[in-house]
């Protein structure tokens, strides 16, 4: 027992002796009878002990950077003993500090270009495979992805409509239909409808031309899909509050204003797309149909490259 006092007396003293160190003294009474415990919480070490004698002077204690580790030194019946990392059970238990969650350390750009080169040459691998179906699965799981991608940019530019503002319908005889009618084919004034569609800016010019004119022509330029040009029309009687007169088959829409026509102060609408945002939609759209189109067709040679396999199967087993 005197040998591992002698120990721990030689130990402390060496701490004492480095200036560094002497510092961040400090003494604690009456903490751990019979051993004593050297641990590190951040920034310091804290070595309680008291003396299995009343005539042993009570040693001191240090601070000190070192490893988040608990070293325990026990002196009971005459042996030294040491033990790492034990909690200690009594009330009044030595400061742990929990341990870090580490981040992910920084990848470096070298990184980056060497996992982007494994990916590529994997998906080479895959494009200039012998088997069809490894080439055909892997075109279609890349444009399966890159559908649900365009799905969800999509989704950023769905304006939710406002409540329908309560008007009165104007209605109108035959006679006034035929003449707006006539009179709306005749007249050069027009707003063109490009592949942004129906958005903020072609309200705005229909509002500035009806200051004169009492009809105003849509022409819109690629309504290729069926049933397109009624639902623009539809669209542009919603937004700008007019009637529409006719719907020509050249892709043509005829509107009036009303007898009791009242220009709004905000003339472009608010659930409507700007210039830009517009066109970025088409784009999406344009993607995603041509995206769809690619994946109905691999489908396709999928199913007809399981037909070819098993009826080369069955061929080779009638042959057997």
């Amino acid at each position: 027992m005197m040998f591992g006092l002698g120990c721990a007396k030689g130990i402390a003293n060496r701490f004492f002796r480095n200036p560094r160190w002497r510092s961040g003294i400090f003494v604690h009474h009456n903490q751990f009878p019979n051993y004593s415990v050297y641990t590190k919480q951040r920034p310091f070490v804290e070595v309680p002990h008291e003396a299995a004698s009343s005539n042993q002077n009570v040693f001191e204690y240090s601070r000190r950077y070192m490893s988040n580790s608990t070293i325990e030194l026990r002196t009971e019946d005459n042996v030294v003993r040491f033990s790492f990392n034990n909690k200690v059970t009594e009330n009044r238990s030595v400061p742990m500090r929990t341990d870090k969650k580490w981040k992910r350390a920084k990848s470096s750009r070298k990184a980056k270009v060497n996992e982007l080169r494994f990916y590529r040459l994997k998906a080479k691998k895959k494009m200039n495979s012998p088997n069809p179906e490894v080439r055909i699965r892997y075109k279609l799981e890349k444009a399966k992805r890159k559908e649900e991608w365009l799905i969800e940019k999509l989704r950023k530019y769905d304006v939710p409509k406002l409540p329908a503002e309560a008007y009165d319908p104007e209605t109108l005889t035959e006679e006034e239909q035929h003449y707006l009618k006539r009179t709306g084919e005749k007249r050069k004034n027009f707003v063109l409808v490009g592949r942004r569609g129906v958005f903020g800016g072609v309200v705005l010019n229909m509002h500035l031309h009806w200051k004169k004119h009492e009809t105003v022509k849509v022409i819109c330029k690629p309504c290729n899909k069926l049933g397109q040009i009624h639902e623009y029309a539809e669209e542009l009687a919603r937004l700008s509050k007019g009637i529409v007169i006719d719907v020509k088959p050249n892709n043509a829409i005829v509107l009036y204003r009303g007898k009791n026509y009242v220009r709004p102060e905000v003339m472009s609408p608010v659930d409507t797309l700007s210039k830009d945002k517009a066109l970025e939609k088409y784009r999406y759209e344009q993607s995603l149909e041509h995206t769809s189109e690619f994946i109905e067709k691999l489908e396709k040679e999928l199913e007809d490259y399981y037909k070819y396999v098993a009826r080369y199967k069955k061929k080779k087993d009638e042959e057997k």
